[in-house]
């Protein structure tokens, strides 16, 4: 049980930057079918991403052409300038695409690839701990949506201004850190 309770502790750490981030995007305005996708988009990464860490870590853990960190910061260095010049325009919602989403992803589960790595020390049982990570970053992300939904509707106008900033500060601390 301790082992189990471990893994839950790493998958909702692993959740939070889906969570912030959620939250971003949820000020923008999103449908709820395009809530769920993301999510689920979100989940499959946290289910994918371990178990390739885990297969291959050792081989991109040995080459170090980039550190992980900065191709993050750089991937929310894009998605808050384009959240930023977004808000110039005259649009009422930030509209999402279908890349954008797998970019969403990608750029929240890049740490459970290194978590992957690590994994064998923790435990033994990989498929649970993938399903786990999968499930509270699936919630974690749907719940920042909602929330940032309603947090949305009352800032306004300078909801996509203000997520911009925020994720390139984010962005300049993962890559300082």
């Amino acid at each position: 049980m301790s082992s189990f309770l471990t893994i839950l502790i790493i998958g909702i750490s692993l959740s939070m930057d889906a969570f912030s981030l959620a939250l971003i995007y949820g000020m923008q305005g999103m449908s709820k079918r395009n809530k769920i996708l993301l999510s689920l988009i979100v989940g499959i990464y946290h289910f994918i991403m371990p178990l390739i860490g885990l297969t291959f870590g050792t081989i991109l853990d040995n080459i170090n052409l980039m550190s992980i960190d900065i191709i993050a910061s750089l991937i929310l260095i894009y998605i808050g300038i384009d959240l930023i010049i977004s808000n110039s325009k005259k649009e009422d919602r930030l509209e999402i695409n279908k890349l954008g989403f797998i970019i969403f992803g990608l750029s929240v589960s890049i740490d459970s690839l290194t978590v992957g790595i690590g994994l064998k020390a923790l435990t033994d049982n990989y498929l649970i701990s993938s399903i786990t990570f999968s499930l509270s970053s699936l919630i974690f992300t749907y719940t920042g949506l909602l929330l940032g939904n309603i947090i949305g509707s009352k800032v306004g106008k300078y909801s996509k201004l203000t997520g911009g900033i925020i994720l390139i500060c984010i962005a300049i601390i993962m890559f300082i850190r």
